[in-house]
């Protein structure tokens, strides 16, 4: 009878301390009807200090969606360096004789994910022309072979086994894949009449005429789409869902393309062919010959080399928007250093986690709560604790050779990127850099906050809370606020 007692007795006076630790705005919070069987996680930290100003549930196993990619970047400012850069090979095999290629053309991929990206360059084509140039240099006026896509240098496996179906077909849920290009998304028409009728699909850009949609759609009495394109990696079909908005001449919705790697052989091809350079053979890639055992391994000659900007860019721009594509293609790029085991059997995602891990162990930061299944924070598998982010921002902070790189390459609050309206207007905005997360009842904030000559970290996570996610944007912008005043 007395241990019955005495129980209750002890996790009451324990609920009370941690109670009486939490701040008041975070116990406001904790009291709203729609946070009942929410998880919530906090740590708010001065850099230089070895303890946390507020701390609540800071050991909590909770899903980062896209702020994982601020333990993506970070690795790869310090394994990889600012200054590293994709290369992009144009190559040949055979010899040239006559103005005429007895060959094939290979495009060679590092897992350049910026090739032809919108958020790179406004002419997103320019590459096109270089590598033209590059072939008519060489003299090579025809080509008797093919145009081969070499993805190699990662697997076939572009997304991540633990991506929901939902994601996949959708132009943020694109592969990460040896080769990419045009940010391994399509962009397709669709003209809509009356409310309750069927839209019209009219064309696609880039033109993807291999590709067989399916159209389910509907247009409705809306201002913004609510539709879903559906398709799996390397898949001819996409399934078009949902409202769109009625009576538009042209309504733009996006979607991945399938297979960047043979896209963008087929693309080339047709191309070379608009400019006067005939491609005898069928464009193909290495996924495709493996598979038919007609791989080859002669010898190659270069023609030209396109570079991607450098990491330090590539992170900025990754954090900023963030952009799915871009991270976990450094993921897979941190692999590289990864050595496996004898007789390891390890896809591309799998070593860059496992480099992500022995790199934060060697620094002395636990990497136990740490469940990564890709880089993008796509997966709702993926788990972290805000401690274990905190910990890696107090490095970035103090520690990191890529410190100041790092720290620009979080969007500032109330200005741009995904956090352009988050905290706008505040005092400090300008002085708070945050990357932002969210997916379906996920909400997630991690960066910086600079004040009265003092710079703060920040890890913020709500899981499974029961509003609307504008709702709980604005809360954790109110309990940001009132945490600084």
């Amino acid at each position: 009878m007395t241990k019955k007692i005495l129980f209750p007795a002890i996790l009451c006076c324990f609920t009370l301390a941690i109670l009486a630790q939490t701040p008041q705005p975070v116990k406001r919070l904790l009291k709203m009807p729609y946070m009942k069987g929410a998880s919530f996680s906090l740590v708010i930290q001065e850099v230089g200090s070895d303890k946390a100003k507020y701390a609540v549930s800071p050991d909590l196993s909770v899903i980062p969606a896209s702020v994982m990619k601020t333990v993506t970047t970070a690795t790869a400012l310090e394994l990889l360096g600012n200054d590293y850069r994709f290369a992009t090979s144009l190559t040949y095999d055979g010899h040239i004789k006559d103005g005429v290629l007895h060959g094939n053309l290979y495009i060679e991929g590092s897992g350049d994910p910026t090739l032809g990206s919108r958020f790179v360059k406004d002419n997103n084509t320019e590459f096109l022309n270089d590598w033209l140039q590059g072939i008519k240099a060489a003299g090579i006026r025809s080509i008797e072979g093919s145009v081969i896509a070499d993805e190699r240098c990662f697997d076939t496996e572009g997304v991540s086994i633990k991506w929901v179906g939902e994601d996949l077909g959708s132009y943020f849920g694109a592969g990460s894949y040896g080769l990419s290009v045009f940010d391994n998304q399509y962009k397709v028409f669709v003209q809509t009449g009356a409310v309750g009728t069927k839209p019209v699909i009219k064309h696609s850009e880039p033109d993807m005429s291999g590709l067989r949609f399916h159209n389910y759609l509907v247009a409705g009495a809306v201002a913004t789409d609510s539709s879903y394109t559906l398709g799996a990696p390397f898949a001819a079909d996409r399934y078009l869902y949902g409202v769109v908005p009625a009576n538009r001449p042209l309504y733009t919705m996006k979607g991945d393309i399938p297979d960047p790697p043979y896209f963008l052989a087929d693309y080339f091809s047709r191309f070379l062919k608009g400019k006067g350079i005939q491609v005898g053979g069928q464009p193909s890639c290495f996924r495709l010959l493996e598979e038919s055992q007609q791989s080859t391994s002669a010898k190659r000659v270069n023609l030209v080399t396109t570079y991607s900007p450098p990491v330090s860019e590539i992170v900025r721009i990754t954090n900023e928007v963030s952009q799915n594509l871009y991270a976990d293609a450094l993921l897979k790029t941190i692999g590289h250093s990864y050595t496996p085991e004898t007789g390891e059997v390890i896809s591309s995602f799998g070593k860059g986690i496992k480099r992500v891990k022995q790199f934060w162990d060697a620094k002395g930061i636990d990497t136990y709560p740490l469940w990564m299944f890709d880089g993008s924070g796509l997966s709702s598998s993926d788990k972290l604790s805000a401690r274990f982010l905190a910990d890696i921002l107090l490095y970035m902070a103090t520690d990191a050779s890529s410190s100041q790189t790092f720290y620009n390459s979080l969007p500032r609050t109330g200005i741009e990127g995904s956090v352009r309206n988050f905290m706008k207007g505040y005092s400090l905005e300008g002085n708070i850099r945050l990357k932002s997360g969210s997916m379906s009842r996920v909400k997630g904030y991690a960066g910086y906050v600079d004040k009265d000559g003092k710079r703060y970290c920040v890890t913020l996570f709500v899981n499974n809370y029961s509003c609307d996610g504008k709702i709980m944007t604005y809360e954790l912008d109110r309990l940001l606020r009132n945490l600084f005043e």
